[in-house]
């Protein structure tokens, strides 16, 4: 299974949507303040591209929103759970 198609990140990209669309801000708003095409805001949203960690927050600083706004709880819950690397 292509991990674009597991369900908490299908929940993501949903999330991530929602938060922009909830900020008001087009796919081409959010392009233009990423220094970005339009379609690689489409590709995101469309699960045609993934999203690596920084670019993640580089779009919620640009929508002004937390990472808790678009990551699924069960993600972070996983996440907070492990011991830090060191």
């Amino acid at each position: 299974m292509k991990s674009v198609h597991d369900p908490r990140y299908v929940e993501f990209i949903g999330r991530l949507r929602v938060a922009r669309r909830g900020k008001d801000v087009t796919q081409g708003e959010l392009a233009r303040r990423l220094g970005k095409s339009q379609s690689y805001i489409s590709k995101i949203e469309t699960g045609e591209r993934r999203v690596d960690v920084v670019e993640l927050l580089v779009i919620c600083e640009a929508l002004g929103i937390s990472l808790e706004a678009v990551v699924p709880r069960e993600l972070r819950h996983g996440l907070e759970s492990q011991p830090p690397d060191g």
